[in-house]
């Protein structure tokens, strides 16, 4: 099926080493003269396709200065200039930490990037971004593995505990690990690796439901109206030729994933279709991976992460725990929330040797706030 299983000696919640450069041993100063403040230690980051997030952090785990960039996407703009990309999140983090947080190199680089999806460019970007100097050791992961080193607890044993974590946001991906270090991957290529969903895919096969509807090749759906409205147009001709001719950007089409919601909210059979495929799809991923390791007869939490699993929307939340009650008895389904970039920081401080109150420090920095009873629950910004 195209899962990989490896064996590392990495923290459990973090792929093989071969994703990691040296750049030297020497540590940073723990302190900064001036101010008294810890200096910066560890440098995490967290890099999607549509947004970056940048967070300096002492080894006692305060944030010291954080940022947010552009887009991580170095199939489409090559890697150096998706790493330019990361440098000025990176340099105005260090200005957000104040005198203390000069550009200096910190002892911990942990990046966890979209479209670092097989270890050969897990390897490449290391060194890519050793190349910066951000840090004198450079770890890469996948940025599947930020959602779940964010979402294992104390309660889980940390980055000793087992987990799977799927992740869809605007595609989708799977990554699960033991304690022993062994890990399960998908390629997450999309079509070309069998993969189906997450937001790009909702949004596609939205509108091609609503051109089929249109022109009768199709069944009936709200689509047909509901797609070319949510661009002020009025008919989906008129949205094909805008996207065709550019006018409109493809990478738009993630706007239609609330569309397609409302639609499925109102009755509609096709919508509410494509929301089912969508929870069988994540539910499908999962239980591989825990097959592949070997713990599906084990009570193992099941991360849901990404915009679209995170956006608190019941159709799709109730199916997942239902299909997961079927096929994975034994699996405990738990909605990430915090942001990604907090994975990266705990992936960090498990390298540092940091304790675990620092773990804790920097999980209360980035955890979104509990909602009020009854309220729904933010998804990640």
């Amino acid at each position: 099926m195209g899962l990989n299983r490896t064996r590392s000696a990495a923290p459990a919640a973090g792929p093989a080493p071969a994703a990691s450069a040296a750049a030297g041993t020497a540590g940073c100063p723990e302190r900064a003269p001036d101010t008294g403040r810890p200096s910066p230690a560890l440098l995490a980051v967290d890099a999607g396709n549509s947004k970056t997030d940048v967070a300096l952090l002492g080894a006692d785990g305060r944030v010291l200065g954080t940022a947010r960039g552009g887009g991580f996407r170095p199939p489409a703009v090559g890697v150096g200039a998706a790493v330019d990309v990361l440098a000025e999140a990176v340099e105005r983090a260090h200005a957000a930490a104040g005198p203390g947080g000069a550009a200096a190199p910190v002892r911990q680089v942990t990046a966890c990037l979209a479209n670092a999806d097989l270890p050969v460019e897990e390897e490449a970007l290391a060194a890519a971004l050793t190349a910066r100097g951000w840090g004198r050791r450079v770890a890469v992961h996948n940025d599947t593995f930020a959602v779940l080193r964010a979402g294992l607890t104390a309660r889980d044993g940390e980055a000793a505990a087992r987990g799977v974590a799927v992740v869809c946001g605007a595609g989708i991906n799977c990554v699960g690990v033991r304690s022993d270090g062994r890990t399960a991957r998908f390629p997450a290529l999309g079509r070309l690796s069998g993969d189906w969903g997450g937001g790009g895919g909702l949004g596609e096969e939205a509108l091609w439901h609503a051109a089929r509807a249109e022109d009768g090749r199709g069944e009936p759906t709200l689509l047909r109206t509901a797609v070319p409205a949510h661009f002020g147009l009025g008919s989906v001709h008129a949205l094909i030729e805008a996207v065709h001719l550019g006018r409109i950007a493809w990478e738009r089409r993630l706007e239609l994933v609330p569309v397609l919601f409302a639609a499925a909210g109102r009755g509609d059979a096709v919508a509410d279709g494509l929301i089912a495929r969508m929870a069988d799809e994540v539910v499908t991923m999962a239980v591989v991976a825990l097959r592949e390791l070997d713990l599906l007869a084990e009570e193992v939490p099941v991360l849901l992460g990404g915009g679209v699993l995170a956006a608190g929307q019941a159709l799709l939340d109730d199916r997942v725990t239902r299909l997961l009650a079927e096929r994975a008895p034994r699996a405990v389904p738990r909605v990430v929330r915090a942001r990604p970039v907090l994975g990266a920081a705990l992936l960090g401080l498990d390298a540092l040797g940091a304790p675990v109150d620092a773990h804790d420090r920097a999980r209360r920095h980035f955890e979104p706030p509990r909602p009020p009873d009854g309220a729904p629950a933010p998804a990640p910004d």
